[in-house]
């Protein structure tokens, strides 16, 4: 069961200790053929890789889709993130992708006129496709883009 952690946090106070890496969306696939599970390669402007992987095909599906332009159509869950954050007067600013123990975790920094409101530990694959459909910066923790050269 996830949980809904929301905090007010003022616009200069990051993730304290944490080192993020401005990435953009470089490959989104299939890791199997009947395209049941998803993969996405996160890449540094340095040109460093991230692949990640264990999410569902449904989701790779909608985040290519949003990539290429295609916003038509948004899934409901994505639909009442949409629907919140218009009713509050919300823009999603950036995505921000960390480990949480053995699974990847994203937390989601809105702004309005008035607050910055941050939505902690979403699956970091639909956070990166609410990325995709707004167009919005993806950043990763250093420390993962690192992990990924040592394998």
């Amino acid at each position: 069961m996830l949980y809904l952690t929301v905090k007010h946090m003022p616009d200069d106070v990051p993730d304290i200790g944490e080192e993020y890496i401005l990435a953009k969306i470089d490959f989104v696939g299939f890791v199997d053929q009947l395209q049941l599970e998803g993969i996405v390669i996160l890449k540094t402007f340095e040109g460093k890789e991230f692949p990640m992987r264990a999410f569902s095909g449904e989701v790779a599906r909608h985040i290519a889709r949003f990539r290429d332009g295609d916003k038509n159509s948004i899934p409901t869950i994505y639909n009442l993130v949409e629907e919140i954050a218009v009713s509050r007067d919300l823009l999603l600013m950036e995505v921000r992708v960390y480990q949480s123990g053995s699974v990847l975790r994203a937390n989601l920094y809105f702004k309005s006129r008035n607050e910055n409101l941050v939505l902690r530990n979403y699956r970091a694959s639909d956070s990166i496709a609410l990325a995709a459909y707004y167009d919005v910066p993806i950043k990763v923790r250093k420390k993962l883009f690192e992990e990924a050269i040592q394998q």
